[in-house]
């Protein structure tokens, strides 16, 4: 009896060693979404009719010029009348020399010192210095921080030497007589240099910056030579002619126009 009480013991033991199941956990990984965020591009929304929105591309066009002599001009023609208002020396006088010293801007002097009338460094100049062949080889030219130096230095130059005492005792308005005063102070070697520059005042008209200072008006020709800010309505309100009208004498399809465009603006004479 004893006996079948251990062997139903040992049976029972088994059976619950059998039924039992190991049992295992595996962790679950999460899952990690990458988003990427872009950038929208900015735009300008204006209302439609029918208030739905409509993006506008806006295009940004640098102003374009019909010659580097036209850029330099739009540059420098503010300060060339500030000169003239604080020293007496022309703004087409100022201008002119400017293009003509400086290639229009783009000589070495000016690009690599801000020099544009080519003023060289003589006795005393204690500022920045470069040297350039000139009518010797490596001279000493001045150099500024900025071009709106060189052109106060020209001024001084002109303002405080005597042997172009002379000059300030021309009219302000009389580019001719100081071109050739220039060339007979001893300003340039070259005997053209008077007819260099009147060439370029009148080719450029820049003789307006100075009537604008003197408050004088420019006497009205038959064509408008197109300088920076001009517009078809601008020029219309100053040669009280219509868009319309100006648009027929010179053929033009659009309103556009660009610097040193030449137009008509005044119907030519019949025969």
């Amino acid at each position: 009896m004893k006996r079948l009480f251990t062997i139903l013991c040992l049976m029972a033991l088994v059976a619950s060693c059998g039924s039992s199941k190991k049992v295992t956990t595996k962790k679950s990984k999460t899952k990690t979404e990458r988003v990427v965020k872009t950038k929208k591009k900015p735009r300008v929304v204006v209302n439609a009719p029918e208030n739905k929105e409509v993006t506008v591309v806006i295009k940004e066009t640098p102003e374009q010029y019909a010659t580097p002599t036209d850029e330099y001009i739009a540059i420098y023609s503010d300060i060339a009348q500030d000169e003239m208002r604080n020293y007496g020396v022309p703004a087409s006088i100022t201008l002119a020399q400017g293009i003509l010293e400086s290639g229009s801007g783009k000589g070495r002097l000016s690009v690599e010192a801000n020099n544009h009338f080519g003023i060289k460094c003589h006795t005393g100049w204690t500022g920045g210095k470069i040297y350039h062949d000139d009518d010797a080889s490596q001279e000493c030219f001045r150099k500024y921080k900025n071009s709106k130096y060189s052109f106060r230095d020209h001024s001084l130059f002109l303002k405080e030497r005597s042997r172009y005492a002379g000059l300030f005792q021309l009219g302000k308005g009389d580019y001719e007589a100081w071109a050739k005063g220039l060339r007979k102070a001893g300003y340039a070697t070259d005997r053209k240099y008077p007819e260099k520059l009147i060439s370029l005042i009148e080719r450029y008209q820049l003789y307006r910056f100075d009537n604008e200072v003197l408050g004088v008006e420019t006497e009205l020709n038959d064509k408008h030579t197109v300088v920076s800010g001009d517009t078809l309505y601008s020029l219309s309100r100053k040669y009280n002619i219509s868009v319309s009208e100006l648009k027929v004498l010179n053929s033009l399809e659009s309103s556009d126009l660009f610097v040193g465009q030449v137009l008509f603006i005044k119907p030519l004479p019949k025969d």
